[in-house]
């Protein structure tokens, strides 16, 4: 296989293909001494990681490798769960000079890239900062699998489960674009009356309603559950109703906090503190400039707290309240030997976890199906990644083949923006470019 340059990843239209979408090519232009696969996937119900790892454990060592020399790094890490130990003797027997893998605990928030960093490496990323400034670069398991193919072929697939109450749980392989419907189909079709839906996950997820929604880089999973099923009356939640209901219920007992990961690490965040937000005015305090640290990883409010209360969404609210002031701290303190006494034995046990969600009724597998999913229609999002939209590169009426760019980075001052291009998953007819998307049809 031909060596893996930066100018194959940003051509190629790589993003973080388990987060937000940060751009490949930006992040690989660092230096660092360690590489990181996240393969953690600490979502209840998820297995997508677990079956990359297993059916394509050659192609993403040879991206890691391929990571390791742009960054410099001396040492290669896959993270995994331990319980997979049939997949991780597989891996170890792929793997090249510098690389291991390190079993992690099945527990909830795993794929943290802070918790990774620590569990893989021993280091504490400061407070506001990113793995590289402790020497580290982390990155998903399916984000390497498309860093090995870049030479050859630009982001036009994507693996997603559906997971949850359906028929036949999946990791599936699906052209960018495909339509959220099309995928439920292939998973057998919803099993209960009124599904409602969750994009990404049960607990970092968002609900959706459209299921023509198209599929991008960065979808991870759809979960299917019943419209009146207890993580789907929280997200249903108001802010109105989680502020009434946080104002006369939290008696304080600080269970976010002494679970919370991030505060685990050390940083300064204080979720039970953020709470008291809700009946005080005190902008610029302490309790309200800690939740600039969350991770929103929703364990202070899916499991933590005793009075089925929110304070994530309390963090959140707060966050964006300090963004619209231009509040901000710097360079807060932060206890880094913290993790040292209390994380590993204030884990939250993924079991547990699924118990205290409801979920332990749903089959807890999610198999690769073997055979790619096809349609003949895909919608192209502009937006797939941090940074600016892509300008279209093509017009109404105009064909198209799979690889072919519909979508490039538009300049910034000098030099292109922050983004990706993006690319035309199946061979067709542009049929429409609205609200930000290219809809091309076969």
């Amino acid at each position: 296989m031909s060596r893996i340059e930066l100018s194959h990843i940003a051509g190629a239209g790589i993003v973080g293909a388990g987060g937000a979408g940060f751009p490949t090519h930006v992040k690989l232009s660092g230096k660092a001494d360690s590489l990181l696969v996240n393969g953690a996937e600490c979502e209840p119900l998820l297995h997508k990681d677990k079956e990359l790892l297993k059916s394509y454990g050659s192609e993403i060592v040879v991206g890691l490798r391929g990571a390791m020399e742009l960054v410099g790094a001396e040492h290669g890490f896959i993270g995994i769960k331990g319980k997979y130990s049939e997949v991780i003797e597989a891996i170890r027997g792929q793997l090249g000079s510098g690389m291991s893998v390190v079993p992690l605990s099945d527990s909830y928030p795993a794929g943290d890239e802070l918790i990774l960093v620590y569990d893989i490496l021993g280091r504490v990323v400061p407070p506001g900062g990113i793995p590289l400034n402790v020497g580290a670069v982390v990155m998903n398991v399916e984000t390497v699998l498309n860093v090995a193919r870049s030479p050859v072929t630009p982001v036009v697939r994507k693996f997603i489960s559906v997971a949850g109450a359906v028929a036949e749980p999946r990791t599936l392989e699906v052209p960018v674009g495909i339509s959220l419907a099309r995928c439920l189909e292939a998973a057998g079709g919803a099993t209960v009356d009124c599904p409602e839906f969750l994009l990404g996950g049960v607990m970092m997820g968002r609900l959706v309603e459209d299921l023509e929604t198209p599929v991008t880089k960065t979808t991870a999973a759809l979960v299917v559950l019943p419209h009146d099923h207890v993580v789907i009356r929280r997200y249903r939640r108001t802010w109105k109703e989680q502020v009434s209901i946080g104002r006369s219920a939290c008696d304080q007992c600080s269970f976010c906090t002494e679970l919370c990961p991030r505060y685990l690490l050390g940083h300064p965040i204080e979720p039970h503190k953020a709470m008291r937000s809700l009946g005080f005015n005190l902008v610029g305090e302490a309790n309200i400039i800690g939740a600039a640290f969350c991770c929103e990883c929703n364990l202070c409010s899916f499991y933590s707290c005793p009075e089925d209360l929110d304070p994530k969404e309390v963090c959140t609210q707060n966050k964006r309240r300090m963004v619209a002031e231009g509040s901000h701290w710097e360079a807060p303190p932060f206890n880094p030997k913290r993790p040292d006494i209390h994380l590993n034995n204030r884990r939250a046990p993924m079991g547990r976890l699924m118990r205290r969600l409801g979920l332990l009724s749903f089959k807890n597998v999610g198999p690769l199906l073997e055979k790619p999913l096809e349609t003949g229609r895909v919608g192209i999002a502009l937006l797939q990644h941090i940074g600016a939209p892509c300008k279209p590169t093509v017009s109404v009426g105009g064909r198209v083949s799979v690889g072919e760019v519909v979508g490039e980075v538009p300049p910034g001052n000098g030099r292109p923006a922050l983004g990706a291009p993006v690319h035309a998953s199946i061979d067709g007819r542009v049929s429409e470019i609205r609200d930000g998307v290219v809809w091309i049809e076969a």
